[in-house]
């Protein structure tokens, strides 16, 4: 039976509902950041000043506590200049989970397509997470401080990354898009801990990517590691484990995180020496 448009009004509040709820909540736990990691300047007054500290594992369970406590509750650090970011973000955050549903259908539901989708995005992470254990050993062994806080500034992040995502996830409780047609309904009890929303592949992938772009600023590494986050993105839409919100608000969740991290903790170096 055809719905009438009586019957579709209730369907249409939900979901503006569910989709206002999700922008704001999703963006509570990165909008801040931006203010405490400008790109170039001195940092904001608000925002915590870079720590001078040399990062060594010493000091990384202290620097995650901190670091946690400065996520979350970045948000009241926003100033009225952060519109110009937010804004775009905010809208583009809700006109990707308005649209989420009729995206996941244009993906090919073929299992070999969507499998060999996963197997890529499964071995890019498994690059992204054996990145900082590298890069320290490369550090340690050739006596590179600057490889050694790279490795541990992306490390850092990318766990975070991860305490950020797991509360995010149990917060919306959101359907993956082989469930219930893709609907993608938040707030699903039944969901559990396989919720879809944010990507965790993403917030892993672009935590470690924006902090070694920070790290290695050279054009050709941040378009190196940007393609590689990308690439982890798009093969998770693709294999049908996430709609596009999720990984758009994982991949900026990730981003402002690795972000912050850098400009937190980075010390300046040159051929691997410490500039003091």
């Amino acid at each position: 039976m055809e719905k009438t448009p009586s019957d579709l009004q209730p369907n249409i509040r939900l979901l503006l509902r569910q989709t206002l709820c999700a922008c704001l909540l999703s963006l509570y736990a990165g909008t801040g950041l931006w203010a405490q990691s400008a790109t170039s300047g001195e940092p904001l007054p608000e925002a915590p000043a870079p720590v001078q500290e040399n990062v060594s594992l010493r000091t990384v369970p202290r620097d995650l506590l901190n670091d946690q406590k400065n996520i979350w509750s970045s948000p009241a650090r926003l100033h009225a200049r952060d519109i110009e970011w937010l804004a775009p973000l905010l809208l583009a955050t809700g006109a990707a989970i308005a649209t989420d549903h009729r995206e996941a259908q244009l993906v090919s539901h073929d299992a070999d397509f969507n499998q060999a989708n996963l197997n890529a995005s499964n071995a890019l992470i498994g690059g992204w997470i054996a990145a900082p254990v590298a890069l320290y050993g490369f550090g340690h062994f050739r006596q590179d401080d600057h490889a050694r806080q790279a490795g541990l500034l992306s490390g850092e992040a990318m766990v975070d990354g991860v305490v950020v995502e797991e509360a995010m996830k149990f917060a919306f409780l959101r359907e993956r898009p082989a469930v219930d047609s893709g609907r993608g309904r938040f707030f699903q009890s039944s969901v559990g801990a396989d919720s879809s929303f944010p990507s965790s592949h993403s917030i892993v992938a672009w935590c470690a990517a924006s902090t070694l772009a920070s790290e290695y600023p050279a054009p050709w590494s941040q378009f190196a590691l940007y393609s590689a986050a990308t690439g982890v993105s798009l093969t998770r839409v693709m294999g049908r484990e996430h709609f596009p919100s999720d990984v758009l608000v994982g991949s900026a969740t990730g981003w402002l995180i690795g972000h912050y991290v850098a400009h937190r903790h980075h010390r300046q170096f040159r051929k691997g020496t410490l500039l003091h």
